[in-house]
């Protein structure tokens, strides 16, 4: 029984990574994902970008899902020039509707004018 009590305690610390538990070191950098990674590595899917990380307290070796800053930077530039686009069109739409009012307006003058 005292054997089935520590597996029921070993699994819930194998499954924890250990950079969430444990001081780490970066051993490589974000990177993107290999094909071979993308299959092999559940870190990849998430973002399709992976770090290596060295444990210091348990000196294993692991991989961690991480944003690539490039792939950030190109997300912002395209919300950015679709905003331009957006706010562009609005701006469009907007002197079209104002000259169509004027347009209105100015027949009405007209007519009145007509009316005398």
């Amino acid at each position: 029984m005292a054997a089935g009590d520590e597996r029921r305690s070993a699994s819930p610390v194998a499954a924890t990574p250990c950079w969430r538990v444990e001081e780490f070191v970066v051993a490589q950098e974000c990177g993107p994902c290999s094909g071979f990674q993308m299959k092999t590595v559940p870190e990849c899917s998430p973002t399709g970008f992976v770090e290596r990380i060295n444990c210091a307290g348990s000196k294993r070796a692991e991989y961690k899902s991480c944003r690539s800053a490039l792939l950030d930077a190109r997300s912002f530039w395209r919300f950015v020039g679709s905003m331009l686009g957006l706010s562009g069109l609005a701006a469009l739409l907007v002197l079209s509707r104002q000259r169509l009012l004027d347009r209105r307006a100015l027949e009405k003058v007209r007519k009145q004018l007509e009316a005398i």
